[in-house]
């Protein structure tokens, strides 16, 4: 076989984790393969660990493939010792150690600064010690998590020690990127909150190194969908285009998911669509809990990429009441601008973080938390809202979410990369 000339590595949660980054992961590792990589590396955690982890998951059996030349690596954890995650960072840490000492250029993009960037600058850092010389070039990508969990808590706790090992992993990299503006704007206000009590300069630094990177998404798997596809998988469900609201995202608080379940309850709406809450996360089981009483009421839990697209597009509102809550708040909001793409009906959401940066002026805004506004604005569209209206909103929408497409996202993020 014979050696690759140009490789990119991604360290991510891959699939099948329900997660905005798997699908990141996913679209650039394809796109690699057009732009000059021949060989391309997720390297991600096993199934059973991201199973024990309790993380949503996507039905294992339905997992879509990957393009030739595109390996998932699962690296085993190393050892038998009682340190669950040391373990498993060392052999993620270790397999990259191994690519790297191939003479074979190399970028490595990580999503999450924990701790996969720390995966890739311990391994780059290894590979150098023991005389490899790796031709390397690391990327750092900020997620939204990153920033309004492990970071804000840091410095809610008083834990500034962490919350600087956090930014000085992030600025270790050879290029340091965003999710969002907003996110870059979360990242350059916890790094002044740092230098404040640490007498550092994390946010001069990151004010000159952080630029933005929209996540990527394959603009092809969501527009213009068969609408004999829509209609029979809307019929295997139970459900009738136009006749429901869609809320097709991670079952969790910050979602919105309680505010929306309480307003349906008000809504004038109710008797002409039902609601359907497509996803699973921490909060299912209580959101279930509390609709048990309501048939109007859909859960499904096993919806794959396939049929995320046709639910959206046969929907007729789609609604994610995003709020900001302490370990969370919406960066971006991947759904958000892939529910641009399917067309359907009107996105409905809020301002919540980095919401408008993904829906433009193409969404029906309420104000966070606000349920009786909430309430009435699924009725304007549904009841109220003319098919131009309508119709206007679904192209703008699509417009707007065009410019995340993965090839262009891909070619802004590695444009004239040193190797």
């Amino acid at each position: 076989m014979s050696r690759p000339t140009r490789r990119l590595v991604i360290a991510v949660r891959a699939d099948p984790v329900i997660c905005g980054h798997s699908g990141e992961a996913r679209n650039l590792a394809e796109v690699a393969l057009t732009r000059g990589f021949d060989d391309v590396r997720l390297l991600t955690w096993p199934i059973p660990t991201l199973q024990a982890a309790g993380l949503p998951l996507k039905p294992l059996d339905r997992l879509l493939p990957y393009s030739p030349g595109i390996t998932v690596e699962r690296p085993e954890a190393v050892g038998d010792y009682r340190v669950p995650d040391g373990r498993h960072l060392a052999g993620l840490t270790g397999r990259l150690v191994e690519l790297l000492a191939e003479p074979v250029p190399t970028v490595c993009l990580s999503m999450y600064l924990v701790p996969h960037t720390q995966v890739i600058n311990d391994a780059v850092t290894a590979a150098r010690a023991a005389g490899f010389d790796p031709q390397v070039h690391t990327i750092a990508k900020a997620v939204g998590s990153d920033v309004t969990n492990v970071i804000r808590n840091c410095l809610r706790e008083g834990r500034f020690g962490a919350a600087t090992v956090l930014l000085t992993t992030f600025l270790a990299s050879d290029e340091v990127v965003a999710v969002s503006e907003y996110t870059r704007d979360e990242i350059i206000a916890s790094a002044e909150e740092v230098d404040a009590h640490c007498g550092t300069a994390f946010a001069r630094q990151c004010r000159e190194r952080v630029t933005v990177s929209y996540p990527p998404i394959d603009s092809s798997a969501f527009v213009d969908p068969d609408p004999a596809a829509v209609d029979a998988a809307l019929e295997r469900r139970g459900l009738k285009r136009d006749r429901y609201v869609l809320f097709l995202s991670r079952v969790a608080r910050a979602k919105g998911i309680y505010d929306l379940i309480i307003a349906y309850g008000q809504m004038r709406c109710r008797d002409d669509v039902k609601l359907v809450v497509a996803g699973t996360g921490p909060a299912l089981e209580h959101v279930q809990a509390m609709a048990k009483e309501d048939d109007r009421i859909v859960f499904l839990t096993d919806v794959d990429d396939d049929e995320k697209t046709l639910l959206m597009a046969g929907c007729a509102a789609y609604a994610l009441p995003t709020k900001p809550e302490p370990d969370f708040v919406e960066t971006f909001g991947i759904a958000l601008a892939e529910k641009g793409l399917a067309g359907g009906g009107p996105i409905i959401t809020t301002t919540t973080g980095g919401v408008l940066e993904a829906v433009g002026d193409a969404a029906v805004i309420v104000e966070a938390g606000d349920i009786a506004g909430l309430a009435d604005a699924v009725d304007r569209v549904v009841l109220d809202m003319s098919p131009q209206e309508r119709r206007d909103l679904e192209i703008r929408a699509r417009e707007h979410a065009m410019t995340f497409d993965r090839v262009a996202v891909f070619d802004q993020l590695f444009a004239a990369k040193p190797l």
